[in-house]
């Protein structure tokens, strides 16, 4: 059986059950997930973006999409159009692959893991998760990365309110502190 398959039809029976909805098309889903990286010092270093776009590669299987500034920030010293980050947006079977890796492989090899902040909901049912290192994913080798960078991944879902969404991603594995 399929990962995306195996989430879906014990999930959906235990939301139907918990929240009584009269119409299956009411049962919240996760939409797609979306993983960004910010790249601090791409303004010195071109290669950097570069890099990062390759760790995120490995990791979710993905090509990334390569963000650019919209505004030019002197204090910052970014200018309009410069390559600042990378992002990718997950769907489908690679979206509850990756999901699937996250909470069980990868959020667990976390230093002092004691779960995920169970406040970070929007209040439209999209949850946010921010990780300070990339070397938490198995895929990725210690010795072949140039520096570490964080990247925040953002679960989209169909839920109207923040519960509903907590619950779904409680019932896909999310280790929410208590």
């Amino acid at each position: 059986m399929r990962l995306e398959e195996k989430y879906t039809k014990e999930i959906k029976d235990a939301l139907m059950t918990k929240y009584n909805y009269k119409s299956v098309m009411q049962i919240p889903k996760l939409d797609k997930v979306v993983i960004n990286m910010g790249v601090g010092d791409a303004r010195e270093n071109s290669k950097a973006v570069e890099s990062a776009a390759n760790d995120l590669g490995i990791i979710t299987g993905q090509k990334p999409v390569i963000t650019k500034a919209r505004k030019s920030v002197a204090t910052f010293k970014v200018r309009e159009g410069m390559n600042i980050g990378c992002k990718v947006t997950l769907r489908g079977s690679k979206m509850y692959e990756f999901v699937d890796r996250l909470f069980n492989a990868a959020l667990p090899r976390v230093r002092d893991f004691r779960g995920i902040n169970p406040n970070s909901f929007d209040g439209r049912g999209n949850y946010a998760l921010g990780i300070k290192e990339q070397l938490i994913f198995p895929e990725i080798e210690y010795d072949k990365i140039d520096k570490i960078r964080g990247m925040d991944i953002i679960f989209v879902t169909t839920a109207e309110t923040d519960e509903e969404a907590r619950e779904l991603l409680t019932l896909m594995g999310a280790p929410f502190t208590r």
